[in-house]
């Protein structure tokens, strides 16, 4: 990879020279439908999960055939067939995902465990408190492999933390941790295997910190001028594999000969796979093909408003009496949120569903956004639906990434849906504030990936909310707060889903057309009558996508 990198075939290489013992020690002694979520210097994760190196070659050319087809680069990818779920960017976003994972397994009684990489300055990182906390509290069994290897891009540890080991972090999540030699593959592979089953038995999270160092550059471009000569030399004695190799040798397990044979079959088995860059991909873009994989397919409508039975309803009680019925229609569906359990949340809405559902599918989280947004990823990537609810939409910018980078994109990425409902309550006219009456739904018009729905009446709001646990993409499901208690309705006591991306007309007219959502809808309708106005009125109702054909009918 490095000579590829030098000729230009791959843009960009993360080396895991150096602590190749953390990836394949900690992969070995894991079941194979165990999942783990490796970072970019955790190649031997792949290798040994047997992830094809040809596949693994397109993908970091950045060929159509690769896991990504060419949208994300380097170990930015999942690969659910060998339950190993790669990085974005942003680091330990995923550890919040391994935690989702960790849930469901317990969700369906299965013994398993799963495994989230961490480097020493992801720690630093206010997702991994929120991870490794939740996954305290709920005695998740996520195991958190945190790999020190001196240095985040040029910072050393000194100037990350204060802690002599990050494992000691572990007291403070009421956890078990420790420090182990990550050069060393027999301690990292036993060391695990035991963790292991011990969490698969009794599940809880541990933290385990991995002492191994980085022989290259962060990145190759960066290079390492910044570390000292003599310590790359006290390293460099402890390389794992020359150690393990003279290990064998003293050993009698095996003969020079041996390891040398061993050693031209893989190369043999590299340059087979490498073969793919002699043969370069012309890359061609699709733009109708692109714009289709943004989002998963969702099912259609079946079951619409029916004649019947109708109850008057407050655009709060049509939210709840929806809540309830998803979650009899969805048998495994998974509530989460501040409060929302035995205390109902702060608006009552899911008051009783903790004592009518119980405490696994009615969960209350510790005050956190972005851990439990990222284990509905994690949810979603077992099968699972889920609801997070925002105490208040402002607080959505403290759980922003997960949204934003992770639950949006990851369908387009690598194909993997994001099953997601999340919860909004905004908006102002109830004397709360700057921090608890925002409108802030543009904060995610732009954002390729996500569905916005944004109700008026109290029969829209169940509909769509009933169709929004039926779309398999992430939804931000906006309640305007003043609308909860001061508007009701007559609304179908039954099961029935509203489209979305279809806008309604709320008034009819000639004289002028007034295109709102939400709130707007009832102002706008206030002053048409008040001003005596022959005007239209069209209720967007949904605002990604939006229903261009209807705006441009009204327009």
């Amino acid at each position: 990879m490095l000579k590829l990198l030098r000729q230009g075939q791959v843009s960009k290489w993360f080396s895991g020279i150096g602590q190749e013992a953390v990836s394949v020690g900690v992969t070995s002694a894991l079941q194979d439908d165990e999942y783990i979520f490796p970072l970019h210097r955790n190649l031997g994760v792949f290798t040994t999960r047997s992830v094809p190196l040809d596949q693994l070659m397109h993908q970091w050319q950045g060929h159509s055939s690769g896991f990504t087809k060419g949208r994300d680069r380097s170990f930015h990818f999942g690969a659910p067939d060998y339950f190993v779920i790669g990085m974005i960017s942003h680091l330990a976003a995923m550890l919040s995902v391994a935690d989702g994972v960790a849930l469901a397994h317990l969700l369906k009684s299965e013994q398993k465990i799963a495994v989230a990489f961490s480097g020493e300055g992801g720690t630093s990182e206010g997702e991994f408190h929120e991870a490794v906390n939740l996954a305290a509290v709920w005695d998740l069994p996520v195991l958190f492999v945190v790999e020190n290897n001196g240095y985040g891009l040029s910072t050393p540890t000194r100037d990350q933390f204060r802690a002599k080991n990050i494992a000691s972090k572990g007291a403070g999540y009421g956890i078990e941790s420790s420090t182990i030699d990550g050069n060393n593959i027999l301690e990292v592979y036993s060391t695990v295997n035991r963790i292991a089953e011990e969490m698969r038995k009794s599940p809880k999270p541990y933290l385990l910190e991995c002492k191994t160092f980085r022989m290259r550059g962060h990145e190759e471009a960066s290079g390492i001028a910044y570390v000292p000569n003599e310590l790359i030399e006290e390293w460099a004695a402890k390389d794992p594999i020359e150690n393990f190799e003279r290990h064998l040798l003293e050993s009698n397990v095996l003969r020079k000969t041996e390891i040398e044979d061993i050693k031209e079959a893989f190369k043999n088995e590299i340059n087979t796979a490498s073969g793919i860059f002699k043969k370069a991909e012309s890359i061609s873009v699709n733009s109708e093909v692109e714009v289709n994989e943004v989002y998963k397919e969702a099912p259609p409508v079946t079951i619409n408003i029916k004649a019947g039975a109708k109850t008057e309803m407050r655009f709060i009680d049509a939210i709840k009496n929806a809540l309830g019925l998803a979650l009899k229609e969805h048998q495994d569906l998974v509530f989460m949120g501040q409060d929302i359990a035995e205390y109902g949340g702060v608006f009552k809405i899911t008051e009783g569903f903790y004592d009518e559902f119980g405490s696994e599918r009615i969960r209350n989280t510790p005050i956190s956004e972005a851990a439990p947004l990222g284990s509905a990823l994690g949810l979603s990537i077992c099968g699972i639906k889920s609801m997070v609810e925002m105490q208040f939409a402002d607080f959505v910018s403290c759980g922003f990434n997960q949204i934003v980078n992770n639950l949006a994109k990851t369908h387009y990425r690598w194909g993997q849906h994001t099953d997601v409902v999340i919860r909004m309550p905004t908006g102002g006219n109830a004397a709360a504030g700057p921090f608890h009456s925002q409108s802030n739904e543009a904060w995610f018009f732009h954002v390729a990936g996500l569905k916005i729905v944004y109700p008026s009446s109290p029969e829209d709001a169940k509909g769509l909310l009933l169709r929004s646990f039926q779309d398999p993409n992430p939804i931000l499901f906006f309640e305007h707060k003043y609308l909860y208690r001061n508007i009701k309705a007559e609304v179908p006591n039954s099961y029935y889903q509203i489209e979305i991306g279809k806008a309604k007309w709320a008034r009819e007219g000639d004289d002028l057309c007034i295109i709102t959502y939400g709130l707007g809808v009832h102002w706008a309708l206030e002053a048409v009558d008040r001003l005596e106005i022959d005007a239209a009125v069209l209720d967007l109702r949904t605002l990604l996508p939006w229903d261009k054909e209807s705006v441009r009918e009204a327009v």
